[in-house]
């Protein structure tokens, strides 16, 4: 779909003859889609994760942005530029799509594993020396443009200044943020409207967004993306989610058109020879230098494989550095074409590169010879997720090492527990005291990270996410227990296990007669009835039962 969007975008865009959209509406919408989708991949990604990344993400990002940089400057040396414009167009070259490298990883269900995180590190690091360089260009502008000098003093200013600004705003998402956006959350909660949850976290994601770019100069995509990286680690993250999705779904179609849109067809017959140098800048000088990057830092190959195909595509800040160099005349306009022409060609050829990738990583899995029960000798992507023991399991659908996680094998004749609160935690003593095999499910971090140092296997995720179930063999367990709560959501997992599993024991409760009902006729065995039991319960307290 992401080849439609773009093509869709080219045929309405200005370029091309008959109906022409709105423009300057289409790049504002397409803002919203960065936000939200950014905001997504904070719901996935904690504090902790970027914190257990940076070893590699930060050096390497900055490593690669210098690379890519130093080959866009080359090129434009050869196409007779002058220096501040190969200096520009290079650093051009060098940032990643926010929004096509998270696409990607969503496809591929990479978003929990460890590429995914490297990855989405990675490119925070990116956008935050994107800021950078979103400053400096018009401080610089008459060094670049060779028409004047910048003083010493005032650069040094304007990077303490931003710099500044950064910090201040990672310090006020991180005290403040933490405790203000998670208790704003449980006052909506509180009123048991979903509508208003939505809107809450809509208008969570957006102020933040707005709060970072005018309070602090950051970009709206990573004020929106720390939004989502501390809701990430409260009980409410995967209703936000839910809460999210559709809209942002819906506004990142649209930033694929406005991308479209800005494409001019007749580049690649007016220079077609410069078009195909600066795409294989990016497609394959970024990617060799990430590759290098990671296998340096001590990753495996696959790991190293999947980050340098992730960015090997340009997108949104590319766009913004070639629309200051034009403003401030240090590009020619053939370059912003460049930019431009290089950025969509990369972008429709990024998801056939991961076809490949899944195509190579599996030849190379079936070229081992090796049986052994630990599946973490896989390489290839698969449309099913395995279980991991002693980490988290999370429904990501790909044989890749997972460093942090070991796998643990295929389990039968076991019992599967959807959410892990009191209740689920005394099922779990009493199933472990009768020595049955126990896999759980759960979408809180902090009851996943206790049950992780327990080594029980968990799943961490919605139970109704994309493999999830499968995450925790319940196709080929006995028993379903599910303790959650949300009444929907009880009968969608009852009739998603049932659709697995027909011979499936389930087993759940509820407080109404009415639920109850509708769980038998979803497919439940067994209902407990929790008032009553509570009812027993308070009349044994007094010594009458």
């Amino acid at each position: 779909p992401l080849v439609g969007y773009l093509l869709a975008g080219i045929i309405v865009g200005p370029y091309t003859k008959g109906f022409t959209a709105d423009m300057h509406l289409s790049q504002q919408l397409a803002e919203l889609g960065v936000i939200l989708l950014m905001f997504g991949v904070g719901l996935h990604f904690s504090i902790r994760d970027l914190l257990a990344v940076k070893r590699v993400a930060i050096p390497g990002a900055l490593i690669q942005i210098v690379l890519a940089t130093l080959l866009g400057w080359l090129l434009a040396c050869l196409a007779g530029w002058t220096t501040g414009a190969g200096i520009v167009f290079g650093l051009a070259l060098s940032c990643a799509s926010t929004v096509v490298l998270i696409a990607a990883l969503q496809r591929w269900h990479l978003g929990d594993s460890t590429q995914g995180r490297i990855a989405t590190g990675w490119l925070i690091v990116e956008d935050i020396a994107m800021v950078f360089v979103l400053v400096m260009i018009p401080a610089l502008a008459p060094v670049l443009s060779g028409e004047g000098a910048v003083s010493s003093a005032n650069l040094l200013y304007l990077l303490g200044k931003t710099g500044v600004q950064i910090i201040a705003f990672i310090l006020v998402m991180l005290f403040l943020g933490r405790r203000i956006i998670p208790w704003s959350l449980q006052r909506v909660v509180s009123t048991g409207s979903p509508e208003l949850f939505r809107l809450a976290v809509i208008a969570i994601a957006l102020g933040c967004a707005i709060l970072a770019n005018y309070l602090f100069g950051v970009s709206f995509a990573l004020g929106a993306f720390f939004a989502g990286a501390i809701i990430s680690e409260t009980s409410m993250n995967h209703t936000a989610e839910e809460a999210s999705g559709g809209l942002r779904d819906f506004f990142t179609v649209l930033f694929f058109v406005s991308v479209g849109m800005l494409f001019d067809p007749s580049i690649i017959i007016r220079n077609p020879l410069l078009l195909l140098a600066t795409l294989l800048v990016v497609v394959i000088g970024k990617s060799a230098g990430a590759f290098l990057i990671v296998r340096v830092f001590g990753y495996p190959h696959q790991t190293a494989l999947t980050i340098a195909v992730a960015l090997a595509q340009i997108g949104e800040f590319s766009f913004m550095i070639a629309s200051l160099g034009a403003v401030y005349n240090i590009l020619p306009q053939l370059a912003s074409d460049l930019i431009l022409g290089s950025a969509l060609i990369s972008i429709i050829c990024n998801p056939f590169l991961f076809v490949w990738l899944n195509s190579y990583l599996e030849k190379q899995s079936q070229q081992k010879t090796s049986a052994t029960t630990i599946v973490s000798e896989s390489n290839r992507l698969s449309d099913k997720p395995h279980a991991k023991v002693a980490a988290p399991i999370k429904p990501v659908s790909i044989y890749f090492v997972d460093e942090d996680m070991a796998i643990a094998p295929a389990v039968s004749d076991h019992t599967v527990l959807v959410g892990a609160g009191p209740v689920g935690q005394e099922i779990i003593r009493h199933l472990h005291a009768r020595n049955e095999t126990v896999y759980v499910q759960e979408n809180r971090l902090e009851v996943v990270t206790e049950l992780r140092a327990r080594q029980i296997p968990v799943a961490y995720g919605h139970a109704l996410s994309d493999g999830m179930l499968d995450a925790v063999f319940v196709a080929q367990a006995k028993n379903l227990i599910i303790t959650i709560q949300n009444k929907t959501e009880v009968i969608s997992i009852i009739k998603a296990a049932i659709a697995l599993n027909p011979q499936l024991h389930i087993v759940t409760f509820s407080r109404y007669e009415q639920d109850k009902q509708l769980f038998i006729q979803a497919g439940a065995t067994k209902v407990v009835d929790s008032q009553l039991v509570l009812a027993n319960e308070i009349m044994q307290a007094f010594g009458q039962v």
